[in-house]
Order: C-alpha cells, then structure tokens, then sequence
C-alpha cells in the first residue's frame, strides 16, 4: 500500500436491498474521495446485484453513542407512559383500532 492510499479517507457503505426498504451497513474503504468510494462501494459491494441504491458517508462525519452509555442515553424514556399505546383507552364506538 502507498503512503498516499493510507492517507485516504475512511468510508462507511450502506447498501438498500431490492426488497428491503432500508439501507443496510455493508463494509468500510478508503477511497480519495466521494465519487471514487461511491463507485468503489458499487463494485465492492453490490457485484451480483445486490442492490438498488448505495450510501457512503465518510466515517469522521459520523457521530455515534457508545454502548456504554446505553442506559443514561435511553433510560429516561422508560418514564414517558404516554408514549407507549397501552396508556390511551380506546373509546368502545371507535372501529378497527
């Protein structure tokens, strides 16, 4: 590998199925830029027409949570009943609910 190709961005590919509706994390590469990973990611990942529709996103534009911070990011909806179907009462005359 050239010392130009490790400098190369790292990119995330996501790749949306004929069938499914979402796009799916395939893989990772390096690519020089963002035409160059996209046509990368083509032929990478979708040789046997796998796919409809192709995402990159360059990895340092992501920004995720981390597992470990699972209970304090998601803890406080546990206190919202609201939000869940079984704190409304369906009214008796209201059809097909």
């Amino acid at each position: 590998m050239t010392a130009d190709r490790r400098e190369w961005p790292l990119y995330e590919v996501f790749v949306r199925g004929k069938r499914g509706l979402n796009h799916v994390h395939v893989g990772s590469l390096h690519a020089p830029d963002d035409q160059m990973a996209l046509r990368h990611a083509r032929d990478v990942y979708t040789r046997r027409n796998e796919g409809v529709s192709i995402w990159v996103v360059r990895a340092d534009a992501i920004t995720a949570s981390s597992p470990d911070e699972k209970d304090p990011l998601f803890a406080p909806s546990g206190d919202k009943v609201y939000r869940h179907p079984t704190f409304y009462e369906i009214p008796a005359d209201v059809p097909h609910i």
